[in-house]
């Protein structure tokens, strides 16, 4: 072979290898989906989810009612009674936007163990027990996001059982005015919404009315809460729980 045909051969080889082009990567079959948003799923109308709103003082589900869903409050405030054989009445729980109630159903029970009540106008997502129970399993967002309601609930109802065992009663009002007011959360003055009323608070104290107006006075002199057609909470009611 002359080495006019080598050369010819070399290059001919050596633009084939030039012209040789990568094969592109192959795409990974299993594509990404967006990270599931707990916030939208619990905000969002979708396979076994509702939205409902409830006028003040109509009940959202009544003591003894099929226990068939979890409720998630957007808007508003929901108050959780519970009434004794005897009749007599005890408010578990006022809670408030992002909270969630009508859980029980996820520990098997048939039939809801109080009655929840809206307090004002409120804005409530019921999400069906299969949907969430599915959902809790297959989403590590919600799973986390709902045990750390359930944690937070759990704490709230230690620390108000400690308040009824060794609290009195004027220090029991104090501390749940300030936690309706979100008192040392968002600064130092917020107004307390719904406009409770005596009755509720006494309910939720465990005491009469008239000692719940009696106190509610006191405070106002004190200026530690306002009257000026809505009630205002200052941080400065703390007071009466330290040192009273």
């Amino acid at each position: 072979m002359t080495e006019e045909a080598m050369g010819a051969g070399t290059g001919s080889s050596e633009a084939r290898k030039g012209k040789t082009r990568k094969r592109p990567a192959k795409r990974s079959r299993i594509e990404e989906r967006p990270a599931f948003d707990s916030r939208t799923f619990l905000t969002s109308v979708g396979a076994g989810r509702s939205t409902a709103t409830y006028p003040a003082k109509r009940a959202v589900f009544r003591q003894g009612d099929a226990c068939t869903g979890v409720y998630f409050i957007l808007q508003g405030k929901v108050k959780l009674t519970v009434l004794s054989p005897q009749g007599k009445q005890g408010v578990l729980a006022i809670l408030g936007a992002g909270e969630f109630f009508g859980e029980g159903c996820l520990a098997g029970h048939g039939r809801q163990l109080s009655t929840a009540v809206a307090l004002e106008s409120s804005e409530i997502v019921r999400v069906d027990m299969e949907t969430m129970t599915r959902t809790l399993a297959q989403e590590s967002n919600l799973s986390q996001f709902f045990i750390s309601h359930l944690l937070v609930r759990n704490a709230q109802f230690e620390a108000d059982l400690v308040d009824h065992l060794f609290n009195s009663s004027e220090q029991r009002l104090a501390r749940i005015l300030l936690l309706l007011a979100n008192v040392g959360k968002v600064g130092k003055i917020e107004t307390v919404i719904p406009k409770i009323t005596q009755d509720v608070l006494a309910e939720r104290v465990g005491t009469t009315r008239s000692r719940i107006n009696l106190f509610m006075n006191k405070f106002r002199k004190l200026g530690f809460i306002e009257y000026n057609g809505e009630l205002k909470v200052h941080s400065s009611l703390l007071n009466i729980i330290v040192h009273d």
